[in-house]
């Protein structure tokens, strides 16, 4: 497909990328949770991985692996030695923690941080998101070094999370403001909403063939077709499930008609 032409014949040029956070990991040490970090950042649109000094040095043995095709994260990861050299081109730095640390700090959960990230982005700055060691997570002075912390919403008797994990949330986070909520498909039925004539139709075609078989007691046959009707109508059928619906009708009236016999009355349906 040609470019599409702007001012003057010119073609435009493609939109800038969306600004993203940078997911920095502070002294990682399983392969397969530096792995699953780049893997749940691929789940929701973010690509920019930061690594400071990951025990038994980089690349690891297994991360590959455990990116399970998010491959292309961990080609571009970059590393460094320190937490200050790996945010030293960043405006606004939050810190992952799951205890109080006492440093007199903004404090967000993922929602508030992740609006605040947006909101800097989108004015142009760099915004890099600390996440600690899985045993110990991140240092007093490693936090000290951020602007804000993140902390996640946890049962108090438990606040432990996996790295991975914690990245899986903030990642999932930045998706939902990024789109809007938006899902990435709907099941939406391909056949329109049956119209009322259809619908009316059908019942007629439905308790026809029940007062053939006297499936009505004379006493509670308006109770009990008021109630059938309300059955359907609160499926909210397509046009193709009434034709569905009236095909298998037709076949069990057919049916029973070529063997020569007919249901029991009921009183249910």
């Amino acid at each position: 497909m040609p470019a599409q032409a702007g001012y003057e014949g010119r073609p435009l040029s493609p939109p800038m990328p969306q600004p993203k956070p940078v997911i920095i990991l502070v002294e990682p040490q399983m392969a397969e949770n530096i792995g699953m970090a780049a893997r749940a950042m691929a789940n929701f649109g973010l690509s920019e991985m930061r690594l400071v000094a990951p025990r038994g040095g980089w690349p690891k043995k297994g991360a590959r692996a455990a990116a399970s095709g998010a491959v292309h994260v961990l080609d571009q990861a970059t590393l460094h030695p320190t937490v200050r050299e790996a945010i030293a081109d960043l405006h606004f730095v939050l810190a992952t923690t799951a205890r109080e640390r006492g440093q007199m700090k903004r404090v967000y959960g993922p929602r508030e941080a992740l609006l605040e990230a947006q909101r800097r982005l989108e004015g142009g700055e760099r915004v890099g998101i600390l996440f600690g060691r899985e045993r110990i997570g991140l240092a007093n002075d490693e936090v000290s070094l951020a602007d804000a912390i993140l902390t996640f919403p946890v049962d108090p008797k438990f606040p432990s999370v996996n790295l991975a994990q914690a990245v899986l949330l903030v990642s999932y986070e930045w998706s939902q403001l990024a789109s809007g909520g938006a899902l990435p498909f709907s099941e939406r039925p391909q056949s329109p909403s049956a119209s009322r004539a259809t619908l009316l139709s059908f019942f007629d075609y439905l308790e026809s063939a029940l007062d053939a078989v006297e499936f009505y007691p004379p006493d509670k046959r308006p109770v009990m077709t008021r109630n059938m009707r309300d059955i359907f109508l609160r499926r909210e059928l397509t046009e193709q499930d009434v034709r569905s619906l009236r095909g298998a009708l037709r076949a069990l009236i057919e049916g029973r008609s070529r063997r020569g016999t007919r249901p029991r009355t009921g009183e249910n349906g």
